[in-house]
């Protein structure tokens, strides 16, 4: 066992190696760990770790059609094995025959959706590498499988933090210093509470196109980011009418990504008041701010946790003795924390340092979407 947990690992650096993007990873990944573990279907997500929240989906067959209703009994309806529940655990992988001791019909989400499809058996894992989730790995059995054992959940186990650590480096790769961005103001959809397009402004084209290439899927999907921010968005505003707070790990709904053109991406949806009767929800959809892409780029360049206040704070705009008096040390404490950023970050002053993280990443020459409509 030992040996083939060790094999597999090794296959994982190979997998994300090479430049491959987080869907070619994804898609090696499922293909590979079938040849392990037996399993008629999987989705493997890219979530952001500030909300846990989708961030785009590999899904194969069968699981496409129940793909909202999995968002539903994840962010609206308590179940068993929760992604959240199982990011907050000590453990972060567990099949759902064993959470409900083998009666699968304690499970709602088994009865109203698993079952409905075909589908018995579900293993989950939450791919966590230093206290922070990167994507969820979801794997599937038809009705008439054997059960997922305890030995298939250790084996998947031992792979996580690899997965996870790989994951994480491919979602924190850095564009290349020449990358040109491309300008396009911000996308606006709005959408009904069954996440069907009722209008849209005309650049919210551009940005859905985008969406659609990075996780390869057709015309006809909603992306699952905003499938995503969506339910988020009807699940908080379902717990503020009950004033209660809602199941999940932050009551934001929103997500920020950069797709593989180079793009850090911001998607966020916000229920609309309306009639009675009806519920819609608008989506913003844009190029992220400074600020959303802080968090990234901070991982990006291996920052220490202090290391992350201080340029939080010179972001800000803080001199350094109002970054002392802020964080309680001295100015030479600070000028120590700089000098270190600068070093990780391939600069020698705050005015590159600030150019280094954003200018760098400024977007400009406006595309032509006349065809894409």
């Amino acid at each position: 066992m030992n040996v083939k947990i060790d094999s597999f690992k090794h296959l994982v650096k190979r997998l994300a190696g090479d430049g491959a993007t987080s869907y070619a990873f994804r898609t090696a990944l499922i293909s590979r760990l079938r040849e392990i573990i037996p399993f008629d279907a999987a989705c493997f997500t890219a979530v952001d770790p500030q909300t846990l929240l989708s961030t785009g989906a590999v899904t194969e067959e069968g699981v496409e059609a129940i793909h909202q209703r999995l968002f539903e009994y994840e962010y609206v309806q308590a179940d068993f094995n929760t992604y959240t529940q199982l990011v907050e655990s000590d453990i972060s992988v567990a099949t759902l025959s064993g959470a409900t001791d083998g009666q699968l019909e304690r499970s709602a989400r088994y009865r109203h959706v698993l079952q409905p499809a075909g589908f018995q058996d579900e293993l989950r894992a939450a791919l966590v590498y230093d206290k922070a989730c990167w994507g969820y790995l979801t794997l599937f059995r038809k009705q008439g499988s054997a059960l997922f054992t305890a030995l298939d959940r250790d084996f998947v186990s031992e792979l996580v933090p690899i997965i996870a650590y790989q994951l994480r480096a491919i979602h924190l790769s850095l564009p290349a210093e020449d990358k040109v961005w491309v300008e396009e103001g911000p996308g606006i959809v709005v959408l009904s509470d069954q996440l069907d397009i009722i209008s849209h402004n005309d650049a919210a084209v551009y940005w859905l196109h985008l969406l659609r290439q990075w996780e390869h899927v057709t015309s006809h999907v909603i992306p699952r980011p905003i499938q995503a921010v969506c339910t988020r968005a009807l699940a908080d505003s379902a717990a503020s009418a009950k004033g209660a707070e809602s199941a999940g790990h932050s009551s934001l709904a929103k997500v920020c990504l950069r797709i593989p053109d180079g793009h850090y991406v911001t998607i966020q949806a916000s229920r609309l008041n309306g009639p009675a009767e009806t519920t819609q929800l608008a989506v913003w959809i844009s190029a992220a701010s400074p600020n959303d892409m802080l968090p990234y780029l901070s991982e990006a360049y291996g920052l220490s946790e202090r290391e992350k206040q201080i340029l939080a704070c010179v972001v800000k705009g803080l001199s350094t003795k109002q970054l002392a008096e802020s964080l309680h040390i001295s100015a030479y404490t600070v000028q120590d924390h700089l000098k270190s950023i600068f070093i990780k970050t391939g600069v020698t002053s705050r005015r590159e340092l600030l150019w280094r993280l954003f200018s760098r990443f400024h977007v400009y020459d406006t595309p032509d979407t006349t065809h894409l409509k």
